[in-house]
Parts: structure tokens; C-alpha cells; sequence
């Protein structure tokens, strides 16, 4: 993916985290580059696929998950969660799409070196491209903590 892509996943955030939960993902003033590399908070979306992949993470995410863009970006989002979360966090995203976004979500994930950890006081909410067109979910969390 291109730093273009990025740059445009992350209007794409900044506007249907907007549109959904009418408030700002960050300062209006800020960019979406500002928030891939400065932002102290994790931004992570998916796609829609059946096995849904990592279309997007901020640099602090791929910190709290330890992988690199080029490793996280395409790998199926399921791969953040454990195999015995895998379905309490499925049945969690059905949720989102019915609803458009949730906030206050806590769930537990893995990081690649399988150091785990709760993320917490998340809002997950649908990627709605202008024209209605659902393109995936995102996640925002600005609190984690080390189990």
C-alpha cells in the first residue's frame, strides 16, 4: 500500500468516525498524516472481507502490536485476538455493523511477540466511503494495559 492509500484511509477515518459518532477523531486542525505518525493513540481498520485483513495502523499501534506497516497491513485482523477471543470479538464486530459504532469496548489482544494485553474504552465504528459504501471497521483505543 502507498503512503497515498494511507493518506486516503485516513480521511476515510477522520470523516465516517465523524459522520457516525459526531465527534472528531482528532483536531480539525490535525492531518492524516498527523495521525499515522504522531497521534499517542492506536487507529487499526479492516476491510470487509470474508476473513477480514488489516487495511491500516498508526504508528502506535503497530507499536502496542509490534509489527511493522508492512507486516500488519494484509494480515487478517483475526490474528490480533487469541484463538479463544476469536468469537466473543466476531460477534462483537456483527455488533458494530448493525449499529454503525460502540464505544467503550474492552477485549483482550495478542501482540507478535504474544505479550498480551486489554485494550480499553475502545470505539470501533464502520468505514463508510462518501456515497454510502461500507469498506470496512476501525478501531480507536487511547488506553492498553500489559496482562
Amino acid at each position: 500500500m502507498s503512503d497515498h492509500d494511507a493518506q486516503e484511509i485516513g480521511l476515510l477515518l477522520i470523516a465516517s468516525f465523524r459522520q457516525l459518532t459526531g465527534r472528531n477523531l482528532i483536531d480539525p486542525a490535525a492531518s492524516s498524516r498527523w495521525l499515522y505518525e504522531s497521534a499517542p493513540f492506536a487507529v487499526l481498520a479492516h476491510d470487509r472481507s470474508d476473513d477480514p485483513r488489516f487495511i491500516y495502523a498508526n504508528k502506535t499501534a503497530q507499536d502496542c502490536f509490534e509489527y511493522s506497516w508492512d507486516e500488519m497491513v494484509g494480515m487478517p485482523s483475526r490474528l490480533s485476538a487469541q484463538a479463544p477471543e476469536r468469537e466473543e470479538r466476531q460477534r462483537f464486530l456483527d455488533s458494530v455493523s448493525s449499529q454503525g459504532f460502540i464505544d467503550n469496548y474492552r477485549g483482550l489482544r495478542i501482540a507478535r511477540s504474544g505479550r498480551r494485553f486489554w485494550i480499553e474504552e475502545a470505539t470501533v465504528w464502520q468505514l463508510v466511503r462518501p456515497g454510502g459504501e461500507y469498506f470496512g471497521q476501525a478501531a480507536v483505543f487511547h488506553r492498553w494495559k500489559d496482562l
